[in-house]
């Protein structure tokens, strides 16, 4: 309690301050701190350095990860703001520097992830003359971001964080870059910090209109076969409660799309899996059987309705959604209900019958059980020679009573984790979703770790995309961050072989893998390792894993040519489903 008070007066020291006279870096410094930033991921470089400089008089109030690549910063960040609800912050230098950002920001865009990125510039009478590591980054970064800045006056400081920070976390999150010359970071300014409370022309939440949510009750209440799919939406607008309210009132089937798993538990019987091209056999089937779609915080994106044309037709949608651009984007809706979600589905909660629909959800119980059979059953308890991801899934589950932050990464034991992976706690899915990004695990499990030292964190992570951001297992050394790391290694490309096994009459084109010892690397960054490739020995490396009180890597060999099933082809009706 102390230690909040304390925090708290520190906070109004920053926010209360008279004008004073300081230079621009330090006022970039302080202006993070009045936003409550302790952590930031980066790499210095040339065109940052001042503000480096003034970090390290700070830095017993900023905590400054060094990452060992600057996209490694972005997807760090993006784990702590996943997992924490926070906005993350990364920072690097011009040029370079700055263009490596890129990758991260494009995902975080996507996947509506709050970021504030600091890039230095070169100083602003170099600007358009291509000097040494000068790149247009606000040009570069203008399609993957909320808003950018460049700031070549260091009077704008102030008001230009403020600003950022309100755009990345307020309405539907996302990434804001602000790009600084040098010369503004050395030039002084009288300082004073006022929050931003609101942006001209820039409606973060629109207000929920009664109409829609009557609408919205009244066709729920008469519907016969009523389905829910929810995303991530719910889990920004903390409406995981209000959600398991609506559900449990109607009785009605709900659905997750990637990321908006772990709002609600998954041994949770209402909860009837995933949806999309990886994702459970039922709720793809029926959602072309429903009579209305009820959809919570998603976008309707091409991996959850696969061939537009088919998806629904005999349904009416009903669309819960922050953001008005992603209604009848992709999907027609009948009734658009616009605002938080929180907010809304609190609104409707009264207006909805108590309701089973207990025949209507019998038919998800039949067709997981051909789901179980046909494939479940064989990837968490094999009777094959070779291990499978699935089984080393449902270990781990044994193993952290489904507690555990889960960060995967892209791939094969993406769906894999996404379709096994039981988790009791909100905010305990960490991937890459609308980028697919290779890569993004190993920063964002150190990111998410960070943010939640007492929450056990593991990387779920392919030996492809792993080798993609390899090196910050350097910053996991320096850190001393005790991120528990899993690859599971057969060899191969996992996902593109099996595309290219289905589709591609098994030319496998650039996908094998020949790969290094991986638990020696580990070893080398003094990180404990294992490998195991007996299914004898699976359970025990897993407790060992779990009990071990720092970092720890370990490598389990599963069968090379192993495939996610269910799966909806490309361009197919997502109730062509394919079992095998």
């Amino acid at each position: 309690m102390i230690m909040e008070e304390l925090q708290t007066m520190k906070k109004k020291q920053y926010l209360e301050q008279p004008k004073e006279r300081i230079s621009g870096s330090e006022a970039i410094v302080r202006c993070l701190l009045a936003e409550g930033v302790d952590m930031i991921y980066g790499y210095p470089g040339g065109a940052i350095m001042p503000v480096y400089d003034e970090l390290y008089k700070y830095q017993n109030e900023i905590h400054h990860v060094l990452t060992r690549h600057e996209q490694g910063a972005t997807h760090a960040a993006q784990g702590y703001a996943r997992i924490s609800g926070k906005v993350g912050v990364a920072m690097a230098t011009s040029g370079p520097g700055a263009t490596n950002l890129i990758t991260g920001i494009a995902d975080a865009q996507i996947d509506s992830t709050p970021m504030v990125c600091i890039t230095g510039q070169v100083a602003s009478h170099l600007l358009g003359s291509d000097a040494f590591q000068e790149t247009d980054i606000v040009g570069i970064s203008t399609p993957v971001t909320k808003w950018n800045h460049q700031i070549t006056n260091a009077a704008e400081i102030p008001e230009v964080i403020a600003k950022a920070f309100y755009i990345a976390r307020s309405g539907r999150p996302g990434p804001v870059l602000i790009d600084i010359t040098k010369d503004a970071q050395f030039a002084e300014f009288d300082f004073q910090y006022k929050k931003c409370e609101g942006v001209r022309s820039y409606l973060p939440v629109p207000k929920t209109d009664k109409a829609s949510l009557d609408q919205a009750a009244e066709i729920i209440n008469g519907a016969k076969k009523p389905m829910i799919v929810w995303g991530q939406g719910v889990i920004l607008a903390h409406a995981e409660e209000q959600l398991k309210a609506m559900i449990e009132k109607t009785g009605i089937p709900a659905a997750w799309t990637i990321l908006g798993a772990s709002a609600i538990s998954t041994s949770h019987p209402l909860n009837i899996g995933m949806v999309g091209m990886h994702g459970n056999y039922a709720p793809n089937v029926l959602t072309n059987d429903c009579d209305v779609l009820i959809a919570i915080g998603m976008r309707f994106d091409d991996r959850v309705t696969g061939k537009l044309d088919e998806y629904a037709k005999q349904a009416k949608i009903i669309h819960f959604e922050i953001d008005p651009a992603e209604v009848d984007k992709n999907v027609k809706t009948d009734v658009a209900v616009l605002g938080d979600a929180k907010e809304s589905l609190t609104q409707i909660l009264p207006l909805l019958e108590v309701k089973t629909h207990k025949s209507w959800h019998q038919k998800f119980k039949d067709l997981y059980a051909i789901e179980f059979e046909k494939v479940i059953k064989n990837d968490l308890h094999p009777t094959k020679d070779g291990l499978t991801m699935g089984e080393v899934l449902n270990e781990i589950n044994s193993k952290s009573g489904g507690n555990a932050a889960i960060v995967s990464d892209v791939g094969q034991h993406q769906m894999i984790t996404c379709r096994y992976a039981d988790f009791n706690v909100s905010k305990s899915n960490i991937t890459s979703g609308g980028l697919g990004t290779m890569g993004f695990a190993l920063p964002a499990a150190i990111g998410a770790k960070m943010a939640a030292p007492n929450r056990e964190v593991i990387a779920i992570i392919g030996d492809g995309g792993y080798q993609m951001t390899i090196q910050e297992l350097g910053t996991i050394f320096q850190q001393k961050t005790a991120v528990k790391i899993v690859v599971l290694n057969n060899n191969f490309l996992g996902m593109v072989r099996q595309w290219q096994q289905l589709f591609f009459d098994k030319r496998y084109a650039s996908t094998e893998m020949t790969n290094p010892d991986f638990v020696a690397i580990a070893k080398g960054y003094h990180i404990q390792a294992r490998r195991v490739s007996e299914r004898e020995e699976l359970g025990s490396a897993i407790e060992e894993m779990m009990k071990s009180q720092d970092a720890y890597f370990l490598e389990v060999c599963v069968e090379k040519e192993d495939n996610v099933f269910p799966m909806v082809p490309s361009g197919a009706s997502v109730s062509d489903i394919r079992l095998e």
